[in-house]
């Protein structure tokens, strides 16, 4: 290997090693949740050490937060890519919500690490995380943006209690992550794995509606 590739090497080993630790924290707090993750756990499925977590995280608080910043940082990331703003507003909604829900479903992790937030945590990390409301600040302007076209060219609602940005990203998130949270007693209570391969299609089609006659004057379903 040569000098300058062994710099190169060498500059990168931080990047690689933090990247391994935070999918293996990943994995740990979506499976026991941010109380009962443990860092020699997390040590152990990686090319380091406790005391190396520490040093890049300084504590197992801090790395949980790097671990729930990266959950929102991903979906928020994926709704910028699609560039809805160039889309007429009804497709642009479409679009976005068949993405959230194929997001979630690639990345279950994510969807429990949230629950966890909010079950163990109380949303506390959220909290004392500012960087965290700045980065989901995106999804209510993006839907914003889709919501007020959609509105001017007639196309969405626009009488006193027509949705607003955060009406839909509630009703959005809660039809996405329920898919996920009650996908094992959904199962078993009603016999409808929301996730499996007969009703997965089913469901996004079945979601995709709902958001969209929430907002339109007149929906169009998908046949």
């Amino acid at each position: 290997m040569t000098t300058s590739a062994s710099a190169r090497n060498s500059r990168r080993a931080p990047e690689i090693t933090r990247r391994e630790i935070i999918d293996a924290a990943t994995e740990e707090f979506a499976d026991k949740g941010p109380l009962g993750g443990r860092i020699d756990v997390i040590a152990s499925k990686t090319n380091t050490s406790k005391r190396m977590i520490y040093y890049y995280f300084e504590s197992k608080a801090g790395l949980y937060r790097e671990v729930l910043e990266e959950a929102y940082e991903k979906i928020r990331r994926r709704e910028i890519d699609l560039r809805p703003e160039t889309l007429e507003p009804e497709a642009a909604l479409r679009i976005l919500t068949r993405a959230t829900l194929q997001h979630f479903e690639r990345n279950i992790e994510a969807v429990k690490i949230i629950a966890y937030e909010n079950l163990q945590y109380n949303a506390a990390t959220i909290a004392a995380t500012p960087e965290l409301a700045t980065i989901n600040e995106k999804t209510l302007v993006i839907l914003e943006d889709i919501l007020s076209r959609g509105r001017a060219s007639g196309v969405f609602r626009d009488d006193p209690h027509a949705p607003d940005a955060t009406d839909v990203h509630q009703v959005l998130s809660a039809m996405a992550l329920n898919r996920i949270e009650h996908r094992a007693s959904f199962s078993l209570l009603f016999d409808r794995d929301m996730l499996g391969a007969s009703e997965t299609d089913h469901n996004r089609d079945m979601i995709e509606d709902a958001v969209l006659r929430f907002v339109m004057k007149e929906p169009r379903l998908l046949p």
